[in-house]
């Protein structure tokens, strides 16, 4: 199967997706930070999702086509909110992973409309200093020009051990096709995320929320995960899980992940 690839004009930038499934409700994607965009691999997400199509048609939205030089979460988010109404998607099931939960977390907060179920995977309210340590050397890397080095820096902090030495050869071969454009559109993207916090706003979110993170989480750190809930657990409403062991893309490899999600979106609103 191969996905097309589609493009939504807004008046003010153009956006980058892909849709798939004939589900009646709609599930939109928001994916983490990635030095190549994620369209590439749109037959492969669509791979991994193939147990949602029945229920979901679901879309992936990139970032916008033409950055600023300067772009915060905030901004991201905003951009991807008029995606949305320019497609006529209202009342989505959202899932945001990392920097895509940032995004959501925001989305969620300022057009509760667009928004009937949250979920956040392996993401933060906020991202202090010590949680950009990580991101600040992705960054570092890329103004460098050492391709190799970001993505094994990527992998690394992204996957068990275990994975990250299965992965350790593709990685290296995929780091010669990252181009110098897409460095520098990384390095503004990654960039976006430094001093972002939402943590006060989040009791406007008004819709069904789930949390998942790891506590091996080397990116953001468990604790990102788990002052998302401590400022909404006590809400009905509010879903919390902590993986062991399967890092900060526990979206991609936790075996179980998807059920959790899509028993959360079809669990009914209590």
């Amino acid at each position: 199967m191969n996905i097309r690839i589609e493009t939504v004009h807004t008046g003010a930038f153009s956006m980058n997706y892909f849709r798939f499934g004939s589900g009646a409700k709609t599930l939109v994607i928001l994916p983490g930070l990635s030095v190549q965009s994620v369209m590439g691999a749109a037959d492969a997400v669509e791979g991994a999702y193939r147990s949602m199509e029945d229920a979901f048609t679901v879309y992936l939205f990139d970032r916008r086509n033409e950055l600023p030089p300067s772009y915060s979460v905030r901004d991201m988010a905003r951009d991807t909110a008029a995606a949305f109404r320019a497609l006529g998607l209202k009342e989505v099931c959202l899932f945001g992973a990392s920097q895509g939960g940032m995004m959501a977390q925001v989305i969620a907060i300022e057009h509760p409309e667009l928004v009937s179920k949250l979920v956040l995977g392996s993401s933060s309210s906020h991202v202090r200093d010590e949680q950009y340590r990580v991101i600040d050397n992705w960054v570092r890397l890329a103004k460098s020009g050492d391709r190799v080095g970001l993505y094994l820096s990527f992998g690394e902090e992204l996957y068990p051990p275990a994975i990250f030495e299965q992965y350790r050869e593709a990685l290296i071969k995929t780091a010669s096709t990252v181009t110098d454009e897409e460095l520098k559109r990384f390095v503004t993207l990654a960039e976006g995320i430094r001093g972002f916090d939402v943590t006060d706003e989040l009791d406007w979110i008004r819709c069904p929320v789930l949390a998942i993170g790891d506590y091996a989480d080397r990116v953001l750190d468990a604790d990102a995960t788990m002052e998302i809930a401590e400022k909404l657990d006590e809400r009905r409403d509010f879903r919390l899980y902590l993986y062991a062991g399967y890092g900060h893309a526990a979206y991609d490899t936790a075996p179980d992940y998807l059920d959790r999600v899509r028993r959360f979106l079809e669990e009914q609103s209590r």
